[in-house]
């Protein structure tokens, strides 16, 4: 009898994406769902932080000017609670001073992306974070 190899199973990683543009969410949405990811997303600082607690993603995708709170203000309440601090978050967004970047990073940050997103650059970034 030939023995027959079982290919590992596939880890599926959840990832929530975090922008009040429903243009921005669906592109990241469809992009990380075509490649194989489960998402969810979120309108907003406070829609985002309940479903990180109850779903417990693998990765964030981060805006930061939102109504209500903002994408440094969530990432900074996450990164200092213990039971989310694991969670990395990269922030994404239209803010492309140096100075943005450096805070975004220091709130908690794991990697931050200017928009427009480049596919290949987010993709590796998510890459390297869950992998």
């Amino acid at each position: 009898m030939t023995a027959v190899a079982i290919p590992p199973a596939r880890v599926t990683h959840k990832i929530l994406v975090v922008d009040d543009s429903p243009t921005e969410r669906f592109f990241l949405a469809d992009l990380l769902a075509k490649k194989g990811y489960t998402v969810i997303t979120a309108e907003n600082g406070d829609e985002a932080v309940a479903k990180i607690r109850a779903e417990r993603p693998s990765l964030v995708l981060m805006d930061v000017v939102m109504p209500g709170q903002s994408g440094f203000q969530v990432t900074r309440e996450l990164s200092r609670d213990p039971e989310t601090q694991e969670i990395p978050i990269v922030i994404c967004s239209s803010k492309s001073n140096e100075t943005d970047r450096i805070w975004g990073l220091r709130q908690g940050a794991r990697g931050y992306l200017t928009k427009p997103i480049r596919a290949e650059e987010l993709l590796s970034e998510i890459a390297g974070l869950v992998a």
